[in-house]
């Protein structure tokens, strides 16, 4: 479910569980167009037949590929009226807890950790986790600072 909120009641959210994304599958096809992207062709990404006898027994997105994830489903979770220019400022800390194997189920919860006034803007500071369905640990565990501007 989207929170909607009005650009001046930003510095409000502090606190808040935005809750979760809807569920998202990894693809090989995903996989394999980051590997391209970035040049990382790793055998225990894009070849699923020598990785069903690797240490995950499947192919495993890229932790890089989950990652950037994290953009399009923080859109599905906030939308802010009234903004002019939005930015993913970056990181504070990520950890890639667990392997995302190809086929897995992903989605990604949020909660509001902080709000702070910027020149022409505010920046939210926000601890996501994206877990795997059925997983025992999450995939990600990150504190992302997204920049709203009116």
């Amino acid at each position: 479910m989207t929170t909607t909120t009005a650009y001046s009641d930003l510095p409000g959210l502090v606190g808040s569980d935005l809750g979760f994304t809807d569920w998202r599958t990894i693809t090989q096809e995903q996989v394999n167009t980051f590997a391209d992207a970035t040049d990382d062709h790793q055998w225990i990404h894009t070849d699923p037949e020598r990785a069903k006898d690797g240490p995950f027994g499947a192919p495993i997105a890229h932790g890089f590929l989950t990652l950037s994830l994290l953009i399009p489903m923080w859109e599905s979770l906030l939308t802010v009226d009234g903004v002019s220019t939005k930015v993913n400022y970056g990181l504070d800390k990520v950890r890639f807890v667990s392997p995302v194997k190809v086929g897995a189920r992903i989605r990604m919860t949020a909660a509001i950790a902080g709000v702070t006034e910027v020149a022409g803007g505010y920046q939210l500071t926000v601890d996501v986790t994206i877990e795997i369905e059925g997983g025992a640990k999450p995939a990600v565990v990150a504190r992302s600072l997204q920049r709203f501007y009116a």
